[in-house]
């Protein structure tokens, strides 16, 4: 499923140094994907990477700023196809996903520009939010609530 690969590829590049095409594809290939060079070329440039200066030289990123809006549809897509459950309590927002997505959802959430989200703890199939103040929970829930309608195509 390529959504669960780009998935991979966000949280293995937010994780480790990933340099070259090779390195990614290993990587892919140590989590359990049977990727291609020629496959992870195409995610590189679906997802946008770029390389970005380290103190080795250069390693795959995301891209620095996304748009709002492009932001905001990329998180639909992603709840779209992962997400299975949002509920909350107190001032944390609980998610439920596919197994293995909550990491990279939870990084999403990280990036996204909501300043009652003061952040994320992503397992492997259950992501918490923490909103402040606790009564925009509820706000938050239904707003991540309305990205798992279906995606127009």
């Amino acid at each position: 499923m390529k959504s669960r690969r780009h998935f991979a590829i966000i949280d293995i590049i937010s994780n480790q140094r990933i340099a070259t095409q090779e390195e990614l594809c290993e990587a892919l290939k140590r989590n359990g994907f049977d990727v291609t060079q020629a496959t992870v070329s195409r995610d590189i440039k679906e997802l946008q990477l770029i390389k970005i200066p380290d103190e080795h030289g250069y390693r795959y990123a995301m891209p620095a700023s996304t748009p709002v809006r492009s932001s905001q549809e990329r998180m639909k897509r992603a709840f779209a196809d992962s997400v299975i459950a949002i509920d909350y309590s107190g001032n944390i927002v609980v998610i439920k996903t596919l197994p293995g997505a909550a990491q990279s959802i939870a990084s999403l959430i990280d990036t996204y520009d909501n300043p009652l989200i003061l952040g994320t703890v992503g397992g492997d199939d259950t992501i918490f939010v923490a909103v402040k103040p606790e009564k925009a929970a509820a706000k938050i829930a239904e707003e991540f609530k309305s990205f798992i309608m279906p995606v127009q195509e």
